[in-house]
């Protein structure tokens, strides 16, 4: 008897396993809750024109889970707060989920604002700590079952960068005058003198800018690289079950062992998404530190 191929296999079974991955990573205009229901909406419901320009600010799933992290964020910190304040009032040391939130909001405020900002990191330091917990739900939530993780899209980490670079370039001026920021891009090279000092200065303006405009980049795709790479691996996994789904007592050792690599990258998921909401804020805090101490 001629063993079938796998890729057979996995069409017997009606799975496609690079539909799998797309559905689950990618964008739509659903939200996929099999076998119970599936939420389709028109993906032109809020499509308008603005002269020639199409707009469409039509919700997409990924906007969906953004409003829904947004709004844990807010819970988290009212209920905690609420929590912390009924506490002390009846002067008992804060405990349970009150006190890990506080311990975790006193840690990204003093360990990474403003350890990295400086006394001004205070100032900063509701944004770093915003930035944290809505970064850390949308990890999250790409690891709970019929979720999605809106910072696998690019365009989501892209916002949250432009956002962390409009405040380290803003904040800089403020703080270091009009003349004081363009010296950021337009650098005095020390010991070079007269005209030759301004020339190098001007043709190292470009290269300052584009070094302005890489850091946001590299904060954007290091975080949507990290977080789209782990649920590929953990749905190509699963996808093995499915494409070696005809081997007999070879499929059941493939299952099991496919189910354990899954558990395994799951618990380390977890730890990723803390880190990356970690690495992104601590670089966010430097830059801005560094911006607010040039000379």
């Amino acid at each position: 008897m001629i063993q079938e191929p796998a890729p057979q296999a996995a069409e017997e079974h009606g799975v496609d396993i690079g539909e799998l991955l797309l559905h689950h990573t990618a964008d739509a205009y659903e939200l996929d809750f099999e076998p119970l229901f599936t939420a389709h909406w028109d993906p032109h419901l809020l499509e308008f024109h603005v002269g020639p320009m199409l707009i469409n600010l039509t919700p997409t799933k990924h906007v969906v889970f953004m409003v829904l992290a947004a709004v844990l964020v807010f819970l988290t910190m009212y209920l905690a707060g609420r929590a912390l304040e009924r506490q002390r009032a009846g002067e008992r040391a804060p405990r349970g989920l009150a006190n890990a939130i506080e311990g975790i909001a006193l840690w990204v405020r003093k360990d990474i604002a403003i350890d990295n900002i400086g006394l001004d990191g205070a100032k900063f330091a509701p944004y770093i700590m915003s930035v944290f917990f809505f970064i850390l739900y949308c990890n999250l939530l790409g690891l709970v079952p019929w979720g999605a993780s809106p910072t696998g899209n690019l365009a989501v980490t892209a916002a949250l960068a432009i956002l962390s670079l409009v405040i380290i370039e803003v904040s800089g001026m403020l703080k270091l005058g009009f003349r004081g920021y363009m010296r950021t891009i337009f650098p005095t090279v020390p010991g070079i003198e007269g005209g030759g000092a301004a020339v190098l200065s001007v043709a190292l303006g470009p290269i300052e800018f584009l070094g302005k405009l890489v850091k946001p980049f590299a904060l954007a795709v290091r975080l949507f690289g990290n977080m789209t790479a782990g649920h590929f691996v953990i749905l190509a996994l699963f996808g093995m079950i499915f494409l070696f789904g005809n081997l007999g007592v070879f499929s059941w050792a493939i299952g099991v062992g496919s189910a354990a690599l899954v558990l395994a990258i799951m618990l380390l998921e977890l730890i990723v998404a803390f880190v990356q909401a970690y690495v992104f804020t601590l670089i966010t805090a430097v830059l801005i530190g560094v911006m607010q101490h040039e000379h």
